[in-house]
């Protein structure tokens, strides 16, 4: 993997994070309190999850 791999990937990254809070403000912002509100181990649990799906994306695009 290429350093200009890794920059696109992470610009698509904030891309993608950017366009909720650009089209919803309000929708994002209610979300985003609902996630405050959430305990450390659902937190985590969810973070586990996006990490792992992920990774399966990345092994079934190679």
């Amino acid at each position: 993997m290429s350093a200009d791999t890794l920059w696109t990937a992470l610009a698509m990254v904030l891309v993608i994070e950017g366009i909720m809070p650009f089209v919803s403000p309000s929708g994002w912002r209610r979300g985003f309190t609902q996630l405050l509100q959430l305990r450390d181990g659902q937190l985590r649990f969810f973070g586990l999850c996006s990490v792992l799906a992920g990774l399966l994306l990345i092994w079934f695009l190679n």
